[in-house]
Formats: structure tokens, C-alpha cells, sequence
């Protein structure tokens, strides 16, 4: 079994910094891309941020240059610290992760969600 849980979510006002936390857990074998995806009511889920087990970084074009994704490799994490938030960035995000489990099979993981809302 592989977990992901996210935290950090919340209600801020436009202009306002939050920084969401992701935790991958469980049968790991290795850990390739980590990302963010948000979903509005009634949309679709789309790309936020991916991280490469290297480092190398991809943006949703809405994003760039307000939002920052990061991951610290040791602890099986990934971060998104989202700056100058504004109300089209409210949705749902959910951390999704490229795992390959112990039994060495790849899959697409995803977190439970967290609730960002941005007041105007």
C-alpha cells in the first residue's frame, strides 16, 4: 500500500502566501515525478507543478512565477509554496506521485485533497 497526504490547505485573501505539504508513504520502492494538480468546481483536474527526482520543474501557465514546488528526496516529500494567491487559484489540489511500489510496478498515485479558498 502507498499513501499520500496533504496538508496546509486553507481560506486566505487575495494577495495572501499558503504552502501546501505532501507525505508519500508506505510500500516505496522509488519515488520518480511528484506534482500538484487543482480542480475548480465543475472543471477538470488540471496541472499546477511537477518535480523530476532531479529536480527539473514544469508550471501550469496560470502559475508561473507565483507558485514554487519543491521536494526533499529523504523524507518522501513535495511542497507547493503558492504566493500572491488569487481567487482563480481556489480548488481542490491533490499531490499526485509516479511510484514504483516494492512489488516494482509504477503507478500514478493521489493524495485525499486539500481545500484551497481565496476570498477577493
Amino acid at each position: 500500500q502507498v499513501h499520500l497526504v496533504e496538508s496546509g490547505g486553507g481560506l486566505v485573501q487575495a494577495g495572501e502566501s499558503l504552502r501546501l505539504s505532501c507525505a508519500a508513504s508506505g510500500s516505496i520502492f522509488k519515488i520518480n515525478d511528484m506534482g500538484w494538480y487543482r480542480q475548480a468546481p465543475g472543471n477538470q483536474r488540471d496541472l499546477v507543478a511537477v518535480i523530476t527526482s532531479g529536480g527539473s520543474t514544469n508550471y501550469g501557465g496560470s502559475v508561473k512565477g507565483r507558485f514554487t514546488v519543491s521536494r526533499d528526496n529523504a523524507k518522501n516529500m513535495v511542497y507547493l509554496q503558492m504566493n500572491d494567491l488569487k481567487p482563480e487559484d481556489t480548488g481542490v489540489y491533490y499531490c499526485q506521485a509516479k511510484i514504483i511500489n516494492l512489488g516494482m510496478s509504477q503507478y500514478n498515485y493521489w493524495g485525499q485533497g486539500t481545500q484551497v479558498t481565496v476570498s477577493s
